[in-house]
């Protein structure tokens, strides 16, 4: 195999750190109400599915601690 003469193929990557920019990037905008609220909603439909397999799921995954009951056959003629 061979190897490459230049040390680093990406030496941009090292330099990054001393790059200053003069254009600042806009201002983020703000969420409006709409999508606040939405994000609410989806918010609370998703902990409202995860409470609510979980309340049908306990039943499931209980142990009984009864024995089960079993039917005996009657030898009764």
């Amino acid at each position: 195999m061979f190897r490459r003469r230049e040390p680093v193929p990406f030496a941009f990557v090292a330099e990054a750190d001393r790059f200053r920019s003069n254009v600042t990037p806009p201002p983020r905008q703000r969420a409006s109400a709409g999508e606040i609220a939405g994000r609410c909603l989806l918010a609370l439909t998703i902990v409202a599915g995860l409470v609510g397999s979980l309340i049908l799921g306990l039943p499931a995954l209980s142990i009984s601690h009864t024995p089960p009951q079993t039917q005996q056959a009657s030898t009764d003629r």
